[in-house]
């Protein structure tokens, strides 16, 4: 067991413990018919406090040797399943947390360097008896191992895109950073499954794209994964009973994320709402508004009077089809709109009455519920958006 090899269960046994959890270990269930597959690329996108890091550290306690978890899952619904113990605690796990790397890095390659260096010191701590043709090359060294114990392993990868996010403009640093991911995951035998969990999903660099063995799972579609996205209706009205909460006004606050047609809800915000006894916007206890009002005032084509729409109840119809997955790449007021609803300020639902150029599909975009729209509010309630408001009250 390492800091990144193996590591045990803890961080799972944590949310276990919390006074509300709900219970998502279906999704190890996919996980595992995904399993030494083609398909066992996965990389999923949500927006922030949509439960991404808790499904790591879920996953993380089922597949690592590094603990025995029979325990924590045996009263949960993965334990019904027919592939349960088959599975279980069986799979060498890689779990890197990216934003931590990038933190205490000078810069991109400093980066890379280090994540290597903490992820082989690991490996040949845990396997010094392997005959390594070259220790210090992760990649290498990776498939010396399998071949010597014939185990492969399980990357589990959580904030995949933050160097997309942080470093928006840096194209450079982008390919170099995706082309690692690559070369470290794709056509290599050693890998049982790599999940990938960011807000983003993954960046188009061309075509096609570099990392273009992934199948995605993100806000605009996530079928058929869609109820792990965030809690479902029927989740959240079993809460309102068990804690004697307004159901009609969770619903209001928090509902309206509609994903492959189901109806979810913020996780995060409805967990603070039940333990603090009120309902609120809790987005902002870990996200300032200044993060949307930076987008909503670009100087895109028709921009301006879309939001102005969204505010006041409207759906807009967007192609998100040219949108390039970054954040600073932006053509159209549509592209900003199509970033909005990965970032969780919009929901999106498929346009049945307009498609684009060549039959391309279109998404009708709105402001998903109170606490969502009280951000955009405190957006243009300061600087120079007096005309916004006054056309919102009219």
């Amino acid at each position: 067991m390492g800091v990144y090899l193996n590591p045990n269960n803890r961080d799972f046994q944590i949310a276990l413990n919390s006074k509300i959890y709900v219970d998502k270990t279906g999704l190890i269930a996919f996980t595992n018919s995904v399993l030494l597959t083609e398909q066992r690329f996965v990389s999923v996108s949500r927006p922030m406090r949509f439960g991404k890091s808790m499904a790591v550290n879920m996953l993380t306690a089922y597949y690592s040797r590094g603990c025995d978890s029979r325990d924590l899952f045996c009263n949960l619904k993965i334990a019904s399943d027919d592939g349960f113990e088959k599975y279980l605690n069986k799979y060498h796990v890689i779990r890197i947390e990216m934003q931590s790397f990038l933190a205490d890095a000078e810069d991109i390659d400093d980066m890379l360097r280090m994540l290597q260096k903490a992820i082989l010191f690991d490996l040949t701590s845990e396997f010094p008896d392997v005959r390594y043709f070259d220790n210090t090359k992760l990649m290498r060294s990776l498939k010396d191992i399998f071949a010597a114990y014939d185990v492969p392993f399980i990357f589990i990868i959580d904030e995949w895109d933050c160097v997309i996010r942080q470093h928006k403009d840096d194209i450079k640093s982008q390919k170099k950073y995706l082309d690692f991911l690559r070369n470290l995951l794709k056509d290599q035998s050693y890998v049982a499954l790599a999940y990938m969990t960011g807000i983003l999903p993954i960046k188009k660099c061309g075509t096609p794209s570099t990392l273009n063995m992934f199948y995605e799972y993100s806000m605009m579609d996530s079928k058929p994964i869609e109820e792990f996205t965030g809690f479902t209706e029927s989740e959240v009205e079993d809460l309102c009973d068990e804690y004697h909460v307004s159901f009609d006004n969770m619903k209001k606050w928090y509902d309206g994320y509609a994903v492959n047609g189901l109806s979810l809800y913020n996780p995060k915000s409805v967990v603070e709402a039940i333990v603090r006894g009120t309902f609120g916007n809790y987005r902002t206890q870990t996200e300032t508004y200044e993060a949307l009002k930076v987008y909503i005032q670009m100087s895109k084509n028709g921009l301006k009077e879309k939001v102005e729409r969204l505010i006041a109840g409207d759906k807009i119809s967007v192609n998100p089809l040219k949108y390039q997955n970054d954040m600073s790449t932006f053509e159209s007021a549509d592209d900003v709109l199509t970033l909005l609803v990965h970032l969780g300020y919009l929901t999106a639902a498929p346009d049945s009455t307009e498609n684009g150029v060549g039959g391309m599909e279109r998404i009708n975009c709105m402001i998903p519920n109170s606490e969502v729209r009280q951000e955009f509010i405190n957006c243009i309630e300061y600087d120079d958006c007096e005309n916004m408001i006054d056309a919102i009250r009219n």
